[in-house]
C-alpha cells in the first residue's frame, strides 16, 4: 500500500472501488481500507469514510490526538472534498457555472442503507456541482459536499432524475449495469495540517 502522503499525524490513501473503508458486520467483511493501513501503521485511525463502491482519496489520523482534531475539522467544515462522477442523461450546464443542490437528508430506515429526501425531518445537505464534459447519454460532473451526508452525492443526483453510472442503490437497473463499477471517485481533499496549520491539497485522478 503506497500512501499518497504520509507523516507523523496522518495519511493520504487512495481507496479503490470495491473496498469497504471500515469493517463491516460478519468475518466477509473485516478486510477494509483502515485494517490494511493498520496492519502498516499501527496508529491509524479512521476520520472519515468513502462507500464501499466509491473509490478515491481516504484521510487517516495517526494517534487520538490528531483524530481528534481532523474530525472537529470535518465537523466545522474546514475540510473541502470534491468528486468526480459520471451521470446518466444530460445535465445543463448552470447559468452560473456552479449548481446548487439544496435538499434535506434523513436515512431510509425501512430500506436501511439508503437514505432520502425529507423535506420535514431530513438533515440540510448542500451539494454544488458544475459539468465536466458530455458523452453518450451521460454527463461526467465536478461535486462539491458543502455537508456530508450519507450517500448524499448519489440520492441528490438520483432526485435530479441523473443518477450515478453502476449506482446499486440509487439507479434504476439499467443504469446501474452500466460502467462496471459506481462511477464516482473522491479527486481532491483540502485541510489545514492538524499540526503545522500549513493548507494540504491533494488529487487524485479518476480511474474511468
Amino acid at each position: 500500500m503506497t500512501p499518497v502522503h504520509l507523516d507523523e499525524y496522518l495519511i493520504v490513501l487512495d481507496k479503490p472501488s470495491g473496498l469497504l473503508a471500515v469493517p463491516g458486520r460478519g468475518p466477509d467483511k473485516q478486510d477494509c481500507m483502515s485494517a490494511r493501513a493498520q496492519a502498516i501503521w499501527s496508529d491509524a485511525m479512521i476520520v472519515h469514510r468513502l462507500d464501499m463502491d466509491t473509490s478515491g482519496l481516504l484521510l487517516m489520523a495517526r494517534g487520538a490526538e490528531m483524530q481528534r482534531s481532523l474530525s472537529i475539522a470535518f465537523a466545522r467544515r474546514r475540510v473541502h472534498k470534491r468528486y468526480v462522477a459520471v451521470a446518466a442523461g444530460r445535465l445543463e450546464v448552470p447559468e452560473t457555472g456552479w449548481g446548487v443542490i439544496d435538499l434535506p437528508l434523513m436515512a431510509d430506515w425501512p430500506n436501511r442503507p439508503r437514505s432520502k429526501v425529507d423535506t420535514e425531518r431530513g438533515k440540510p445537505s448542500l451539494t454544488r456541482w458544475r459539468v465536466l464534459e458530455y458523452g453518450e447519454d451521460r454527463t461526467r460532473v465536478e461535486l462539491e459536499p458543502v455537508t456530508g451526508r450519507s450517500h448524499q452525492l448519489r440520492v441528490h443526483l438520483s432526485v435530479l432524475g441523473h443518477p450515478i453510472l453502476g449506482d446499486p442503490l440509487y439507479a434504476p437497473p439499467a443504469v446501474a449495469a452500466r460502467g462496471g463499477r459506481m462511477l464516482l471517485h473522491a479527486s481532491r481533499i483540502e485541510f489545514g495540517h492538524p499540526a503545522t496549520g500549513e493548507t494540504l491539497v491533494f488529487e487524485s485522478m479518476p480511474p474511468f
